[in-house]
């Protein structure tokens, strides 16, 4: 193609994009407008229900003023462009209103309500918006899209914001009506890059998107992605003399990436399995990106794939920023791999006839109490076949491919099967799964190369769960034991649906894996005896912190502008915010007692202002007893020590004093009036997340965690060192389900991660025995990094279980076609 040819192209692309955006905004307005009809339908206190009332009537007004604003203004900026500046004037503005002046209010919370939808909108459509972004560079042969671009999602969000307010609605309304057109504008962006994506791939331009979302693009990274659209060979690269402390080549510097250490391990082991298929069997479709070789040239051989163990401070450090593009360059894909031939009629026909017969075999169905005897012979029996089969299959195959798929399959089964760790009972239902498995495995060839393949994460998931209670599961209590039996049925409903549907191959596996998923956040919170009360307590400790965080940013906002004692803000910063909180989550936000601890915050506000007249100071020494026996009754609601209390209370009275005497102005009976409302109504006023991300919610549950304290409950508030970015990372991938070793308070015992909280944030582990461990993601991954918190296995079941094959092909390479 001719760069003529691309600009054309990028231009269509364009308005195709355009189209798809002008086309949405129809629905994405009816969809608002029925929200917006919902919220008259909801009980609320009278005042937000007139709030309500008078901004549907608005935006079924001028609704459609705004959707014909959105659209002209799209295609003006479609053609034009949109300016760089906060926000444009009109042109009617007189001239001498241009003058420099600080920006208002009214802007800046415009360009926050615009980031915030920005946000939302890439939140769902990062990957379609990366694929476009990479596609119009290659044809525009640009490093990166304009700032202000109609194709990133914050121009259209300014757009949208903009026309907002250019009809008349105002942000109240926006307010009211955020969560309809966060979801509705998220939706509408992320169809118009899929309908866009999916016409350049029409039109083949680099069909397939090589992602390396973290690096940063050079002009020669674009000229190479251009050759790649079009044809046309690209300059070669000029040298590059390398500067002090540089290596050969001075190149794009990537963003830091960090990968867990299992991850990489992972990595490893599939791409030796690569390698090992590449050298020994005749046309197996493997993968063209591997894991480099060895430093110094050399053959490499299966000791390469064999890591160190975890421990002490390296248990499971990630890979730097230098790795990382190395790592990300060896991950395999189906991009990568040769062409696949379909698997003969008869190996399909026979694996059929196995499945099928595992499936009717006496016993097939072991489970509950009586099973545990059976399970053992059962094993034996099912192994015993799998022999037999593996023989008759390799006989139908058609290739020496397919014979060594049906041998590592039954390698990795094998090795699975044997894997004491996991109830004999379990075990069954696992080697039920071998035939769905070698059904995907000779038609999907990247089975081999990517340790995320569904088939194998499905694995892994139900074998981590299961792993840490053979113990309890022969001698615990019936109400343990009905606990695991239902983690059992479970398993056993998984591999049912899976053999029920032999011809979906992937589709099926990534299917039960989600519905998996959604059972374990289930069980652990309603069904598992030995962790639904430590759940129900974190999630308690979750909502109380995350309440107390919101009323404090609240509070701050209400009395930035009142002149009250800096004792007082203290005390209703940090201490009453927390007794809002702990009430709100008890007894409801809008229940009696909550209002009467709100009403005392704001009667507390009154008495510690400035008492010019007689009469007010009588009217404080009349109110102060029943506000301090309120003060007080909220604090031991909240878990605060009398001695705290009395502390508290000293400080106040202090403060009280000196308001008898303080010269400023008193708070006027308007404005106290109006922080009573404000007081009344905060749940309203709350924003959807904490400010400040994931560090600040963080930062925040640490101060005081402590105080949660309780029977079957511990806090982790002390212990680890300062974690690295590597070690929070791997923190945050640690999933539900998996069983640790955990040294703590003179304790080395087992313990399962039975809930993660919001973002993340909180990690519960609970024991056997159901003591829960409450972690903040900071402190586990301290935890990790110092060794105290271990994983139950080194390494995924699947990921050992191949291990545990190439050590078997690596004495006898000849199994593969035998």
């Amino acid at each position: 193609m001719t760069a003529a040819r691309n600009q054309a192209l990028a231009t269509q692309a364009r308005r195709v994009y355009l189209e798809a955006l002008v086309r949405g905004m129809t629905p994405l307005v009816a969809a608002v407008g029925q929200g917006a009809s919902q919220l008259l339908l909801q009980a609320a206190p009278h005042a937000i229900t007139m709030a309500r009332r008078d901004a549907v009537q608005a935006w079924q007004k001028l609704g459609p003023n705004w959707q014909m604003a959105v659209v002209a203004a799209l295609r003006h900026a479609a053609v034009h462009g949109v300016s760089d500046n906060a926000r444009e004037h009109d042109a009617t503005v007189p001239a001498q209103s241009l003058k420099m002046s600080l920006v208002d209010d009214s802007t800046i919370e415009r360009e926050i309500t615009s980031s915030r939808l920005a946000l939302v909108m890439m939140d769902r459509a990062t990957w379609e918006f990366t694929d476009l972004r990479t596609r119009m560079q290659a044809l525009e042969a640009h490093d990166d899209l304009e700032p202000m671009d109609l194709l990133r999602a914050h121009v259209v969000a300014r757009v949208a914001l903009d026309a907002w307010s250019r009809v008349g609605l105002d942000a109240n309304i926006w307010q009211l009506l955020h969560h309809e057109l966060h979801e509705e504008f998220a939706q509408l962006i992320s169809e118009a890059y899929h309908e866009t994506n999916r016409w350049l791939i029409a039109q083949k331009v680099l069909p397939e998107v090589d992602l390396r979302p973290f690096i940063r693009r050079t002009a020669q990274a674009a000229a190479a992605a251009t050759a790649a659209a079009t044809g046309v060979p690209a300059a070669p690269p000029a040298p590059v003399s390398p500067g002090p402390g540089l290596g050969p080549t001075s190149g794009p510097t990537p963003l830091p990436t960090v990968r867990s250490k299992a991850s990489s391990q992972a990595d490893e082991v599939m791409a030796q399995l690569q390698r090992v298929l590449a050298r020994h069997v005749p046309g197996f479709p493997v993968t063209k990106s591997q894991v480099p070789a060895r430093p110094g040239g050399g053959k490499p051989s299966l000791a390469d794939a064999t890591p160190s163990r975890p421990g002490g401070l390296a248990g499971g450090a990630g890979l730097t920023a230098a790795e990382a593009p190395a790592a990300a360059s060896s991950r395999p894909s189906l991009a990568d791999a040769q062409p696949v031939a379909p698997a003969s009629p008869r190996l399909m026909g026979a694996i059929k006839h196995a499945q099928e017969s595992l499936a009717r075999r006496p016993g097939a169905d072991t489970g509950g109490v009586a099973g545990q005897a059976s399970a053992p012979r059962a094993l034996e029996e099912i192994g015993a076949r799998n022999q037999a089969f593996k023989q008759v299959l390799k006989q139908a195959a058609s290739n020496p491919a397919e014979r060594a798929t049906i041998e590592i399959v039954a390698m990795m089964f094998q090795s699975i099967l044997t894997e004491e760790r996991i109830p004999a009972t379990v075990r069954v239902w696992f080697a039920r799964l071998q035939m769905p498995v070698l059904r995907v495995a000779v038609s999907e060839p990247d089975f081999f190369a990517a340790a995320d393949h569904p088939a194998r994460r499905l694995i892994d998931r139900m074998g981590a769960c299961v792993m840490g209670f053979n113990t309890a599961h022969v001698s615990g209590p019936g109400s343990e034991r009905a606990s695991n039996d239902a983690l059992e049925r479970e398993i056993k409903r998984v591999v049912q649906v899976v053999e029920a549907y032999p011809d979906t191959g992937r589709r099926v596996f990534a299917t039960v894996l989600t519905e998996f998923e959604k059972f374990l956040d289930h069980y652990f919170e309603n069904e598992n005896q030995a962790s639904k009360r430590g759940v129900s307590l974190a999630q308690q400790v979750e909502q109380r912190e995350t309440l107390a965080i919101q009323y404090t940013i609240e509070l701050r906002k209400m009395l930035s502008e009142v002149p009250v004692q800096d004792g007082v803000r203290d005390f209703l910063f940090h201490v009453w915010a927390d007794v809002l909180a702990v009430t709100a989550v008890r007894a409801g936000a809008q229940s009696d007692v909550t209002k009467v601890m709100k009403r005392a915050a704001a009667d507390l506000i009154w008495s510690a202002s400035a008492k010019a007249s007689r009469e007010e100071r009588a009217e404080v020494i009349r109110r102060l007893p029943p506000l301090l026996k309120t003060l007080r009754d909220g604090m031991g609601h909240a878990g605060l020590p009398t001695d705290k209390q009395d502390e508290h209370v000293r400080s106040l009275n202090n403060a009280l004093a000196a308001a008898f005497t303080a010269k400023t102005a008193a708070i006027p009976r308007e404005r106290l009036d109006e922080l009573m409302d404000q007081l009344e109504t905060l749940e309203a006023m709350l924003p959807e997340d904490v400010e400040g991300g994931d560090s600040h919610v963080d930062e925040m549950l640490v101060r005081d965690l402590s105080g949660h304290e309780s029977e079957g409950m511990e806090v982790v508030a002390e212990g680890g060192s300062a974690p690295t970015p590597a070690m929070v990372a791997w923190a945050r991938e640690l999933q539900v389900g998996g069983w640790f070793m955990l040294d703590y308070r003179g304790r080395n015992e087992q313990v399962q991660l039975a809930w993660r909280g919001l973002r993340k944030q909180l990690a519960l582990f609970v024991t056997p025995k159901g003591r829960g461990v409450l972690f903040s993601l900071n402190r586990m991954a301290a935890f990790l990094q110092a060794g105290l918190l271990l994983p139950a296995q080194d390494e995924a079941l699947t990921v050992q279980a191949t291990r545990k094959a190439l050590a078997k092909l690596d004495a006898d390479p000849g199994q593969l076609l035998k």
